[in-house]
């Protein structure tokens, strides 16, 4: 008998990627789907979806859009520039290619116990009144997108980069009694990907459309869906992502339903904790693809909480990804949510909590002070930096190219040890201010989520700027707490393929700590200077009552990842 493996999905902006690993956490088998180029014929094709383009009348229900469109790594950014969205069958068509590919490479699917997946976030798919039957009894004889065809009231999802809900967003805010009152109850203020605004805007822009839904699913349990052979349920990680759960006691919250659309309750479903197990694979997969009966399908949450798992992320830890945009996950046990950041449901412990913090100015701020300070050079940068004294003699910098989001900021605003502004640093100071400020925000931020650095709490560092020692070395004293290094190419997917073994024992109270020791371990980069704590304490101080002078005064209370 073959030895049993575990299938994890992540159904990507770009790209549908798996995963399998045997019972060792070894990863047996690796391939991915890229929408641009493995689906050339969603990259120009007419649009069913006039009633999504803000630019044309609501009278019209449907009918071919006036302009064609491409997807441009896998979505379509429509001609307000807000709007974006994703061809719900791209979505199945990159299904049935990759598990083609996977029959034909000899993947001997009757050793799959269990899977499940991520999805990209706050995105959103409208199944059409009737679709339950069409997906249940889905015939083995045809490719899935196939039989799917008909079955999406909104054939065009709307996905977390659109940010054409502002409206929305404000009437939602006004509803619930403010945005700091929205925030204390679903985890986040309103934001415009956020799925609550996108399904009220489906339904002032066409009532109709609304109407004719019988399920909204987010992006990943649609996916889970088309291995159930029925409307999977939201798992509380994911449905943190909307705007409408109460994240304390894990309900959908009745005043948020209703300041979105009628009715949405139903067409949610019940949420359910994200380790569940949803049921036996949908006997389509056994007859098509030779899965086992038994193969267990469980819960699918979003990109980030999958994430989270990939990392093998445990209490008081903190995940810094340093790329384009820098984003910190961290594991929390008593949040206090906030008007920046987001708090969810913890994808592997259904009584903590995670919490994500996004800062925009990220890997290209840090690339345009090199280039500007140091000659292009990363060896020079990293020169500069250690000709530096830790808290750079007081001078503190805010370094924002493009309008930031935590805090929401943009321009250069430096200030000396007096709190006086000033108009520029010589270039070895500029460079420590940069870095240091970068990350006193971070820990600034993460703090006010309710985050504290506890004895044994580990940074686990990713992205381009982890390889540079001199860079962790600042974020480990700034932090007070060791730094390691991991490998998250596939973080999702892999986090994936461990909830999915997760899944089948975490009833009997086993974590998934105990699930992944076998992982690979993070490797130790650098450790706190003595006497850090004590240099940076009052200078995180300072930072946070000089941030409050450089913040931007918007004109919308709505904000844009």
């Amino acid at each position: 008998m073959a030895a049993p493996c575990y299938l994890g999905w992540d159904f990507s902006t770009q790209q549908l990627k798996v995963i399998a690993i045997d019972e060792h956490l070894r990863v047996i088998y690796e391939d991915n789907v890229h929408f641009d180029e493995d689906l050339p014929e969603f990259k120009l094709v007419d649009m069913t979806v006039s009633f999504w383009d803000t630019e044309v009348s609501t009278a019209f229900v449907s009918g071919w859009d006036a302009y064609d469109s491409k997807t441009q790594g896998g979505v379509y950014i429509h001609s307000d520039r807000l709007t974006v969205t994703s061809p719900v069958l791209m979505w199945v068509k990159a299904l049935d290619m990759i598990l083609e590919k996977m029959k034909s490479s000899g993947f001997n699917f009757s050793q799959v116990r269990a899977l499940s997946g991520a999805g990209q976030q706050h995105g959103s798919v409208y199944w059409k009144k009737g679709s339950i039957q069409i997906l249940k009894n889905a015939s083995s004889e045809l490719p899935l997108h196939q039989s799917l065809k008909a079955c999406f009231s909104v054939s065009n999802s709307p996905i977390w980069m659109d940010s054409s809900t502002a409206s929305q967003c404000s009437a939602l805010e006004k509803a619930v009694g403010g945005a700091q009152h929205l925030a204390s109850v679903t985890g986040s203020r309103a934001y415009e990907r956020f799925t609550g605004n996108q399904i009220a805007k489906i339904y002032s822009q066409n009532p109709e459309v609304y109407m004719q839904t019988e399920r909204i699913s987010l992006v990943s349990s649609f996916a889970a869906s088309l291995f159930l052979g029925a409307y999977a349920p939201i798992d509380y990680s994911d449905g943190s992502g909307m705007n409408l759960l109460q994240i304390w006691e894990k309900v959908w919250s009745v005043s948020c339903l209703d300041a979105c659309a009628p009715g949405l309750e139903e067409k949610l479903g019940c949420p359910v904790p994200s380790h569940s197990v949803l049921g036996p694979i949908s006997p389509y997969y056994s007859q098509r693809y030779g899965f086992s009966p038994d193969c267990k399908i469980v819960a699918f949450t979003g990109d980030n909480p999958a994430s989270l798992a990939g990392m093998s992320l445990q209490e008081g830890d903190i995940a810094i990804s340093l790329g384009t945009s820098d984003t910190l996950f961290l594991w929390i046990q008593e949040p206090t949510p906030a008007l920046e950041g987001h708090i969810l449901c913890n994808p592997v412990d259904s009584q903590t909590y995670m919490a994500l913090l996004c800062f925009k100015n990220g890997s290209l701020m840090r690339e345009r002070i090199r280039d500007d300070c140091a000659s292009g050079s990363w060896d020079e940068f990293s020169k500069a930096l250690s000709s530096t004294v830790a808290g750079n003699n007081g001078n503190l910098g805010f370094y924002f190219d493009v309008m930031e989001i935590t805090p929401e900021a943009v321009g250069i605003h430096r200030f000396n040890r007096d709190n006086q502004k000033v108009s520029d640093f010589p270039k070895e100071v500029e460079i420590r201010a940069l870095i240091e400020g970068q990350f006193m925000a971070k820990r600034i931020h993460a703090e006010k989520l309710g985050y504290k650095v506890m004895p044994g709490t580990r940074i686990l560092a990713t992205g381009g700027a982890s390889h540079n020692k001199k860079i962790l070395q600042v974020l480990s004293d700034v932090f007070n707490t060791p730094v390691y290094t991991i490998d998250t190419a596939n973080s999702a997917c892999l986090g994936s393929a461990y909830r999915a073994i997760h899944g089948l024992v975490a009833e009997t109270n086993v974590s998934l700590a105990d699930v992944v020791k076998l992982a690979p371990e993070p490797r130790l980069a650098v450790t706190p200077t003595a006497g850090a704590e004590e240099l940076y304490r009052p200078l995180l101080k300072r930072y946070a009552e000089l941030e409050q002078k450089v913040i931007y005064n918007p004109t919308s209370s709505c904000l844009v990842k």
